[in-house]
Formats: structure tokens, sequence, C-alpha cells
């Protein structure tokens, strides 16, 4: 047999796996499930360049903000999208991460972005309370406050 019959059979071979696994659905499955690594592993590789000397201060910033947004993603897939009208401040919390290390590992130590970053936290911190408290935590600011009630009634002993 010659070279090249071995090289289109193993072509053929390829491409008969690749048709039953998709007719199977392994690539719908990968791509519902697993897209976020197509953000992640950028975010993660900004980092890893970063740390090999090759690349700027600068690109921890975006670096940050996709990997904070693909472990969202990834959460949102596991555990529902609906999670994602209390999640959504952490996308504000992952421009600020970014800003925070590029403050920590730039050589100069800016203030401008270290502030950015205390500031977005503090935003992205109030919108996640706002968020907390806006659904299922006003029946937790109610129970407290009806146990305040109930220890300063029963709780004191009163004299009439």
């Amino acid at each position: 047999m010659s070279k090249n019959q071995y090289t289109v059979g193993f072509l053929f071979l390829f491409a008969g796996a690749v048709i039953l696994l998709g007719k199977l659905g392994l690539f719908a499955f990968i791509g519902t499930n697993f897209w976020p690594l197509f953000v992640l592993i950028p975010g993660i590789l900004l980092h890893v360049l970063f740390f090999g000397r090759l690349l700027p201060t600068f690109v921890l910033v975006p670096g940050a903000i996709s990997s904070i947004s693909a472990l969202i993603f990834f959460f949102c897939i596991a555990f529902g999208w609906s999670n994602m009208q209390y999640l959504w401040p952490l996308f504000i919390f992952g421009a600020a991460v970014g800003l925070y290390e590029f403050h920590l590992f730039e050589m100069a130590h800016p203030k401008f972005p270290l502030t950015l970053a205390i500031t977005l936290a503090l935003i992205a911190a109030s919108f996640f309370v706002i968020m907390v408290f806006w659904g299922w935590g006003l029946y937790i600011v109610a129970a407290g406050l009806i146990a305040i009630g109930a220890w300063l009634v029963a709780g004191r002993k009163t004299r009439w």
C-alpha cells in the first residue's frame, strides 16, 4: 500500500468519527455547556502571558473581566439563568478586580486605578445588596424586625 492510501484511509476514519459524534449530540452538548471556555481561556491566557513577562500590565484588566464573566456564565449554565438577576453586579466587580490587579502589579502603583477599583467594587456591592433585598431579602428584614420586636416585648422584665 502506498502512503496516500493510509492518509486517505485515516481521513475517512476521522470524518466518519466526527459525523458519528455529531449525530450522537456530542458537539451540541459541548456547544451548549462549555461555550464559556471561549471567554475563560483568553482571560487566563492574558494572565499567563503577563506573568511570563510577555505582555504589559494593562492586559490584566480585560483578563480579569473575561475570567470573572466566564465563571458567572458557568454558574448560570449549572444552576439556571434566572440567577443572573442577582449576579449581574459581578460584571462590574470583574472590572474592579482588573483595575486592582493593574494597580497591584504596575511598578509605579498608580492611585487612580485603585480609586476606580474601590469605587466600582462599592457600586457592585451596593447593587448586589439592592438586588438581594429587592427579592427575597425583604423576608429576612421582616423576620429580623419581628424578632427584635418580640425580644423587646417579651425579653425585658417590665415594672408596672
